[in-house]
């Protein structure tokens, strides 16, 4: 059975620490003891390592041996238009799941009133999403999640494939892949404009359909990742 993976923030003299809520999760919901053995990582390296002391407050690791990392997937970024945020964040654990490498929230002109504003408080909670889900996953390494991005700020950012809900759009299983890196832009519930389209369009970004249903955003984010995902593997 594969050992659990917990994120430490730094590995020093071979030895590292978990406090404050990170512990007392382990100490009472894990209920991890001194001499089990469960892999760290600092987010770049990975190691076998046995817990050394248990208390509610700090969990303390021996670095037993460094293990080898698998190679890096495909450099997915998800840029999904801001909509309610428990969909939003099932979203995120989701294609924390998939691989993503980052997640990009875009003010879009459907987003719901007030999220934009919203989401900067949200920042710690998302990230603690992507944490849980990497350990749930056993990815070594984070995604990064940005700060929310006007629309107008796909201008400047790689271009890549909009997924439109428009039926004439070329399905997103036919459309050539680069190997690599690749960008997907999420819509908002309702759908695109036709302004954001255009400009998306203006700006280099290819529309891309998922079939003849139309899918609530979070789902056509983890098809589309799936999708793609699996194709550039």
């Amino acid at each position: 059975m594969a050992r659990r993976l917990f994120f430490v923030p730094t590995i020093h003299s071979g030895h590292a620490e978990l406090h404050g809520d990170e512990a007392r999760h382990l100490t009472r919901v894990l209920r991890v003891e001194p001499g089990q053995q469960y892999e760290i990582s600092d987010n770049h390296r990975l190691f076998e390592a046995t817990v050394t002391d248990a208390t509610k407050s700090a969990v303390r690791f021996r670095v037993d041996r460094q293990l080898p990392v698998p190679p890096p997937g495909p450099a997915l970024a998800l840029y999904a238009a801001l909509i309610k945020f428990d969909h939003f964040e099932w979203m995120i654990e989701k294609a924390t799941e998939l691989g993503v490498h980052r997640i990009v929230p875009v003010a879009s002109e459907r987003s719901v009133d007030g999220l934009e504003q919203a989401a900067a408080k949200r920042l710690e909670r998302w990230q603690k999403i992507i944490l849980e889900s990497c350990q749930q996953s056993r990815r070594h390494r984070l995604p990064v999640i940005e700060n929310v991005l006007p629309f107008a700020g796909l201008a400047t950012e790689p271009p890549g494939i909009l997924l439109d809900e428009n039926r004439l759009a070329e399905p997103l299983g036919r459309i050539p892949l680069e190997p690599g890196s690749l960008s997907l832009l999420i819509g908002p519930e309702g759908g695109w404009t036709d302004r954001e389209r255009a400009l998306a369009r203006d700006w280099g970004w290819r529309a891309a359909s998922l079939g003849q249903g139309i899918l609530r955003a979070e789902t056509a984010a983890i098809a589309a990742l799936a999708i793609v995902g699996s194709r550039l593997a």
